[in-house]
């Protein structure tokens, strides 16, 4: 009895010691909160995600999950709350700590950020953590760090411009502009609208004295956001520099700023402006070295330095006045607008919130903080400021259309199309608001509409070709082959030397066995680029259908050499060589020698069948 104790006692330490769990509830919940991130089903997610809370209600992994719904619905500080909960129960779960520093980055709290994001690293390779890591190395200038954290991020987000673009930005920073223009065209290639990246490589052709390919990048970069007011300023200095006085006042009125009035040369008898205006900054400066605590001497003298040009003395004279808790409104927001200016977009953020802590009617604060917000990816935040300003002035197409594409973004169809709606109230020819919502429509399968406002596009742009290849797949899908020849009629016309526009065109008139057309067509595409694949390939089989077997495999093995991946190439040279070459019919000899075996065989049975009956007479002649 003794024995059996000892050897139980001994059993339940060596069990203890091994960390046994005995089927642990809250151990398989963490496990299960680890692995949320694979499941793309939302509905499985949220069966998980409640049987998680179900086995352990108080653990960490409850806490996770909790922060994970939090994060869903915006509300961002109660989601780091439940994080440092989750952390404080399972101080290793590296996923609640890589998401809360995802989190502390959003709110530009960078030091807590780096300190979580590197645990969370530390165990799982998150491409978001390894962004989020590369913009905090980025703007602390340690380069070597932020390349190696944005090459990281690039292996999974292979579409995410931002991460090209950030990467660019740390090349020209360190003097490698060629290496950053590379990457400029690499966020453009994922994404054609990302204006981030045409103003990056527009400033690199500014500095290498460029200035008509400047002039390139920010005018498309102008076509997908025409409201930035940084474009247009670049664009003011550009035309300053050509020496294009009217098309630099044009810029600069659409930036924000106004035509300057040219001062005459003072008279003799008159004080020069400049004095005056070195009076003013001189007098101020007296009154705040003998009153420092004077709040609006600080006030005044940013405002002069701001309107002289002078944008860090404006600075710190605007930051004084805001360390002496200024209530003016204006004065955070104008350090927020030259933060900006000096790409300090934490601080921008920080003092446009100060303006409207001070004034919620600031209107343009709002305006600016919703940039930043949309900017970086946090749209809730971005819908309150814009949805503020929209109050506050709320004929603003602009900025309905701004509000529009965040409710885009988020999913949210039904509020996004509300949106556009408002855009189209005011400005009805708006060609951004009718293509967007066209394809809000389309997604919905609310086909007349979308078809209604892509025709009012086409009506605006002709040569809008995004706009025509969404409705040529909207008539696809509703066989409406006509419509379809029309605007691939139209294509061609805008395009004569597009050789697609030709195959799609052809492809049409083929579908429709209109062959004559067709050929044509294709003929044509072939004509402008003699190694287009998909016409030599479309002809070549058009040739076979009329019994032209030469012409046939000629233009297929010209559609080969073009393109040796093309499987229907090859099938139809193969079926061509057939009819060229037909192989002997040995099949039929086999059929004549086996006619010849079968009919002596039934012979031999015939025989053998007379035989046996005339035996068996004979037996019973016997028998009688």
């Amino acid at each position: 009895m003794q024995i059996l104790r000892t050897y139980l006692l001994l059993l339940s330490t060596t069990i203890l010691l091994t960390g046994f769990s005995w089927g642990d509830p809250c151990k398989k919940a963490l496990d299960m909160a680890g692995s949320l991130e694979n499941i793309k089903n939302d509905v499985l997610m949220r069966q998980t995600e409640a049987k998680i809370i179900a086995q352990c209600s108080d653990g960490g992994a409850a806490h996770f999950v909790s922060a994970l719904q939090l994060e869903r619905v915006g509300n961002v500080d109660a989601a780091i709350g439940e994080y440092r909960k989750a952390l404080q129960q399972e101080p290793s779960f590296a996923r609640a700590s890589g998401n809360l520093g995802l989190l502390y980055a959003q709110k530009g709290m960078d030091d807590e950020a780096s300190v979580e994001l590197a645990r969370g690293l530390a165990t799982v390779q998150n491409p978001l953590y390894h962004k989020a890591m590369a913009r905090i190395f980025a703007e602390r200038k340690i380069y070597p760090l932020a390349i190696y954290h944005y090459s990281e991020a690039g292996k999974e987000l292979i579409r995410d411009a931002s991460l090209s673009t950030g990467l660019a930005e740390v090349y020209n920073a360190t003097g490698q502009q060629d290496k950053a223009l590379e990457e400029y065209r690499r966020a453009l290639t994922a994404n054609p609208n990302y204006e981030k990246a045409y103003i990056g490589s527009a400033a690199i052709h500014i500095q290498r004295n460029k200035l008509d390919q400047a002039i390139e990048q920010l005018k498309k970069a102008e076509a997908a956001n025409p409201r930035n007011r940084e474009i247009n300023l670049m664009l003011a200095g550009i035309y300053e520099k050509k020496g294009d006085t009217k098309l630099a006042d044009y810029h600069n009125l659409l930036g924000g700023k106004s035509k300057a009035v040219p001062v005459s040369p003072p008279k003799p008898s008159e004080p020069s402006v400049v004095s005056e205006v070195d009076k003013k900054i001189a007098d101020l400066k007296a009154a705040v070295k003998d009153r420092p605590g004077d709040v609006v001497s600080h006030e005044k003298l940013g405002d002069i330095y701001r309107a002289a040009g002078k944008d860090s003395e404006a600075i710190e004279s605007y930051r004084e006045a805001a360390h002496l808790n200024s209530n003016s409104s204006d004065v955070y927001l104008n350090l927020g607008m030259l933060y900006e200016k000096k790409s300090q977009v934490d601080e921008a953020a920080v003092a446009y919130k100060r303006a409207i802590s001070v004034n919620h009617g600031n209107a343009e604060a709002h305006l600016r903080l919703g940039d930043i917000r949309f900017s970086r990816g946090v749209f809730p935040e971005a819908v309150e400021h814009y949805s503020e300003f929209i109050k506050l002035k709320p004929q603003s197409p602009d900025i309905h259309l701004k509000l529009a594409r965040v409710f885009a973004k988020s999913k949210e169809t039904a509020l996004a199309i509300a949106s556009y709606n408002s855009v189209l109230a005011y400005s009805p020819n708006d060609v951004d608001a009718n293509r967007e919502i066209a394809a809000l429509y389309k997604i919905r399968g609310d086909n007349d509409k979308a078809i209604s406002h892509y025709k009012k596009v086409l009506a605006m742009r002709k040569d809008d070709a995004e706009t025509r290849t969404a409705l040529v797949s909207i008539y696809v899908k509703d066989k409406q082959y006509d419509e379809i020849t029309v605007l691939l009629k139209e294509a061609v016309e805008l395009s004569p030397d597009d050789p697609n526009n030709h195959y799609k065109l052809g492809l049409i008139y083929d579908f429709k066995k209109d062959f004559e057309n067709a050929v044509a067509s294709y003929k044509k595409a072939v004509e402008i680029k003699p190694d287009h694949a998909r016409s030599l390939n479309a002809l070549g089989r058009l040739y076979m259908k009329a019994g032209k077997l030469s012409e046939a495999k000629e233009t297929l093995e010209a559609a080969r050499k073009a393109d040796p991946t093309m499987e229907e190439t090859s099938v139809l040279l193969n079926n061509v060589r057939d009819e060229f070459n037909p192989e002997p019919r040995k099949i039929s000899k086999g059929k004549k020698s086996i006619s010849k075996k079968a009919k002596k065989s039934s012979k031999k049975s015939k025989i053998t069948k007379v035989s046996k009956k005339s035996s068996k007479k004979k037996k019973t002649k016997k028998t009688r």
